[in-house]
């Protein structure tokens, strides 16, 4: 299936391409696929090819001197491109202790919700979660799959103080915080691992495209990951999609 894409200029280094506005893993699918596609053909203009739900962003650079001819190559390079599978993904297992210590808008949430404690680590631990990009902090996972039981608008005042590795719920998303940050999502729980590593050639272990599944850790599970984290002999688990 080809869509229907609106090619913008952004900037003069800039290219926006955009999808239908409709958030869903086909469209996930063919974003990917022809960021895939734009990796591998442009091999002497060197650029840098961001996506998100339904979108690229192609960073060229050296300036775009004739914006037509950069259109209509990009066009004929999507529409001549065959069908395909974009890389198998991979299923991470992200471990998560839902302790009060850490879920700091628990108690506020089940009363939102009109949920048990109990119903919402249940409910946040069922599905599996597509990553549909990485962005707002280096290494932050942008999750598809949430239960719509668990939706919940983001806070009208944000938290100043969330900590690195807290599992948040904001609107009709889920997500990790990889490093101390402001906040604005309900805070549910930890994980002990590291999302981002700046020193590693791959600083953020997972890629759009790839699943996330959340497992409930006990505290004492939760501070013997941390451990092997914090001496670096720990490595995020995954199986093959």
């Amino acid at each position: 299936m080809k869509y229907k894409l609106k090619y913008t200029r952004f900037n003069e280094h800039s290219i926006l391409i955009e999808w239908p506005s409709i958030i869903d893993e086909n469209t996930l699918n063919d974003v990917l696929n022809f960021k895939n596609l734009l990796l591998n053909n442009y091999i002497k203009v060197k650029v840098d090819v961001i996506n998100t739900y339904n979108s690229i962003l192609i960073n060229y650079e050296l300036t775009i001197e004739d914006i037509y001819s950069e259109f209509l190559y990009l066009k004929t390079l999507y529409f001549n491109s065959e069908e395909q599978s974009s890389v198998k993904p991979k299923i991470w297992e992200v471990p998560v202790c839902y302790d009060e210590e850490f879920g700091m808008d628990l108690n506020s949430f089940s009363t939102e919700n009109s949920m048990s404690k109990s119903e919402i680590i249940q409910h946040h631990c069922q599905p599996i979660y597509t990553i549909y990009f990485i962005g707002f902090l280096p290494g932050f996972l942008y999750l598809g799959g949430l239960k719509e039981s668990l939706y919940l608008n983001r806070k009208s005042i944000p938290n100043l103080d969330v900590k690195k590795g807290a599992v948040g719920i904001g609107g009709n998303q889920t997500g990790i915080y990889p490093q101390n940050s402001p906040g604005g999502w309900h805070i549910i729980g930890n994980s002990p691992i590291n999302f981002f590593k700046k020193d590693n050639d791959n600083p953020c272990f997972a890629k759009a495209g790839d699943k996330i599944k959340f497992l409930p850790v006990s505290k004492e599970e939760y501070n013997s990951i941390l451990n092997l984290v914090e001496s670096n002999s720990y490595e995020p688990k995954s199986i093959s999609v």
